[in-house]
C-alpha cells in the first residue's frame, strides 16, 4: 500500500491477517509474477544477471546468519542477532543503493553489509568482543552496528543533513525494527528529516516481534501509516519480495536525490528465529505462526521464479551454495583466529587525540588489574 500526506491510514488494524497481507508485491509467494504500477517501473531493467545477484546474496546471507549462530553457541562470540527470513528487505534494499550512499544498520542488518562489501572478520569481531567496530565505515560507507534502539536514526538524519549541505547526491539510509518506531529517537529524525528535506530513506523491517512483544503492541494500525504525519511519504511492501525491496528502495533513492526529502518504506517480513541468541521464542510466540510465514520464504519464492524464468538451475544452485559454505569457513576462520589484544587497549581510539579523562580510566583500571596479579601473587 502507498501512503500519501492525504492517504495517510489503513482500514485494516495491524492485528488483523488482512493487515499482514495489504502490501505491494511483486513475487507472490509461490514465486509468481504479478503486476503492480507502483512498484513495476523501478525494477523493469534489471537483468538476468542482477536477479541472480541478489538471489546469491540473500544465500550467502543465510549461510553466514547460519555460522552466526552456531559460532555463538560454540562460545566463541558473546551473542548474535539472527536475521533468518529477512534476507529480502536486507539484500533488496542494500542492492538499489549506490556507492556513495552511507547506512546505519542495527545489529541484525548481517544482509545489508554483505551488500556493502563487508569482510568475514568484519561480521565477528565485534560481537566477540575484540573490536569495537570490527570494519572500517569509510571502506563499505556503513556505520557501526546500533544496539541502542532506534538512535541510528539520527545519525542518519544528521548524516543526511550535512551531505545536503555539501551539495551531494548521496543519500542516507536508517535500518530498524518495528519496536524501534515507539522509541523517541526515530520520531525525532522524522521531524528533523521532514523539516529539512533531508536526503533520508527510513527502512523500517516490521519482523511482527519486537524481542518478545507482538507488532500490535507497537503500532495499532500499519506502521507506514504514520509516516505521513510528519510529511514523510511511505510505502508498504512485502518485505520477503527481494524485487519489491529494489523497487521501493530505489523509489525513495530517487525522490533524495531529486531534492524531495525522506521517505519511510515499512517492510513487513518476519523473525523466524530468536531475537537473539539470549533468546527463547517459544515462549511468547505459536509454532503454527512460525509455520506459516516459512511458507512465504523469501529465498525459495526468488529461486521459484528465477527457475520459472530459466535464469536459475542445479548448475547455478551448486555455485551459490559452494559460495555461502567458503564465506562461511572464512568468518568461522576469522573468528577463531583472532588475536586477542591486551585488555588496556579497549581506550585507544576512543577519541582522536589524547583526552584527560580517557587516559585518567586507563591509569585506574591497569591500577585494578594489576590487584589481581597481586592476588595470585600471594
Amino acid at each position: 500500500m502507498t501512503y500519501t500526506q492525504t492517504r495517510g491510514s489503513s482500514t485494516g488494524r495491524a492485528d488483523d491477517h488482512d493487515a499482514v497481507d495489504d502490501v505491494l508485491r511483486i513475487l507472490e509467494p509461490d514465486g509468481s509474477r504479478i503486476a503492480d504500477d507502483t512498484l513495476d517501473p523501478w525494477v523493469a531493467d534489471l537483468s538476468p544477471h542482477e536477479l541472480r545477484a541478489l538471489h546469491r546474496d540473500m544465500v550467502l546471507t543465510r549461510r553466514l546468519d547460519a555460522e552466526g549462530v552456531a559460532l555463538q553457541r560454540q562460545g566463541q562470540l558473546a551473542l548474535w542477532a539472527p536475521c533468518r527470513g529477512q534476507e529480502a528487505t536486507q539484500v533488496g534494499t542494500a542492492h538499489a543503493l549506490a556507492p556513495g550512499d552511507f547506512v546505519f544498520p542495527s545489529y541484525r542488518e548481517h544482509g545489508v553489509l554483505l551488500g556493502r562489501g563487508a569482510k568475514p572478520a568484519d561480521y565477528v569481531l565485534a560481537w566477540r568482543g575484540e573490536e569495537h567496530s570490527a570494519y572500517d565505515h569509510t571502506t563499505i560507507n556503513a556505520a557501526p552496528p546500533q544496539i541502542i534502539i532506534g538512535a541510528q536514526s539520527l545519525h542518519a538524519t544528521g548524516w543526511a543533513m550535512g551531505a545536503q549541505r555539501d551539495g551531494s547526491t548521496d543519500v542516507a539510509v536508517a535500518y530498524y525494527g518495528d519496536g524501534a518506531t515507539s522509541q523517541g529517537d526515530v520520531n525525532e529524525a522524522m521531524v528533523f528529516a521532514s523539516s529539512f528535506r533531508a536526503p533520508v530513506v527510513f527502512v523500517c523491517s516490521n519482523n511482527q516481534w519486537a524481542i518478545s512483544e507482538p507488532v500490535t503492541v507497537q503500532a495499532t494500525y500499519p506502521i507506514a501509516g504514520r509516516a505521513p504525519g510528519f510529511g514523510i511519504p511511505s510505502l508498504r511492501i512485502d518485505g520477503n519480495d527481494a524485487l519489491a525491496c529494489v523497487a521501493a528502495m530505489r523509489w525513495a533513492l530517487d525522490r533524495a536525490r531529486r531534492g524531495e526529502g525522506p521517505s519511510f518504506i515499512e517492510a513487513v517480513t518476519y523473525r523466524m528465529g530468536p531475537h537473539t541468541t539470549s533468546d527463547d521464542p517459544t515462549r511468547y510466540r505459536d509454532a503454527a505462526e512460525v509455520d506459516e510465514w516459512a511458507q512465504r520464504d523469501p529465498i525459495a519464492r526468488l529461486e521459484a521464479y528465477l527457475r520459472a524464468e530459466g535464469m536459475l538451475d542445479d548448475s547455478g544452485m551448486d555455485e551459490v551454495a559452494r559460495a555461502a559454505d567458503a564465506l562461511a569457513a572464512e568468518v568461522r576462520a576469522a573468528c577463531i583466529g583472532a588475536t586477542t589484544r591486551a585488555p588496556e587497549t579497549m581506550f585507544d581510539h576512543v577519541y582522536a587525540e589524547p583526552h584527560a579523562a580517557v587516559e585518567r580510566q586507563k591509569a585506574e583500571y591497569m591500577d585494578y588489574l594489576a590487584g589481581f596479579e597481586q592476588e595470585g601473587a600471594r
